[in-house]
């Protein structure tokens, strides 16, 4: 009986260490698990960094953000969508040649992707003078009053020495959910950006005078 009980004793202290063990192993498991998704993490970020976020021309840095918009699944492509001009980050009352020219750009971007772009600019009927016809407009009282139920398309950018960071959501007009959003960087190395921007100072000028 004694035999009997010591070989049960044995048994049960082989099964607790083999238990620890396998809990061990399963703990290094877990944690070795978590790193290599953080290694995997930090490699597809590395990877949109060198490779989708940055990018050395205007037009790359536009057709990055359309992309990236694109390919969020939340995204409905046939429901309408409106674009904005870009504003400055730090007024969002505030735009400039350049977020117009973003704007513009990404009109083109969305819909060569199969976007549902609605132009609400336009106005109730083409206006014609002697030197062009005209049918968009930034006059509110020239425009439709309202648009349907749609997406719409905002974006930001920040100056930066030598690039521009700029940053683009989707929002549903009624919720304000944002359905998709995408971020770039235009790297364009120059050490005064005033000329992308229109906003340099004037040239300084020396009076002339009559020597007495």
């Amino acid at each position: 009986m004694s035999k009997q009980i010591l070989k049960f004793a044995i048994f049960l202290g082989i099964l607790t260490v083999f238990s620890a063990c396998n809990s061990k192993n399963k703990e290094v498991r877990t944690e070795s698990d978590k790193v290599n998704q953080m290694r995997d993490g930090m490699t597809v970020a590395n990877y949109k960094q060198e490779n989708i976020t940055v990018q050395n021309s205007l037009e790359a840095t536009i057709s990055s953000l359309a992309t990236q918009m694109m390919i969020n699944k939340k995204l409905d492509t046939n429901k309408p969508v409106i674009v904005t001009s870009f504003v400055r980050l730090d007024q969002f009352k505030t735009t400039s040649e350049f977020g117009r020219v973003v704007g513009e750009s990404m009109i083109d971007e969305l819909s060569n992707r199969g976007f549902n772009l609605i132009e609400f600019r336009g106005q109730m009927a083409i206006s014609v003078n002697d030197k062009g016809e005209y049918f968009l407009s930034r006059k509110p009282h020239e425009i439709k009053k309202e648009v349907p139920s749609t997406y719409v398309v905002v974006g930001t950018y920040s100056r930066q020495n030598g690039k521009v960071i700029l940053n683009a959501r989707v929002i549903d007009n009624i919720t304000g959910r944002v359905i998709s959003s995408a971020r770039s960087t235009f790297v364009h190395g120059l050490a005064q950006d005033c000329t992308m921007f229109g906003d340099c100072p004037p040239m300084r000028t020396i009076k002339i005078v009559k020597e007495k």
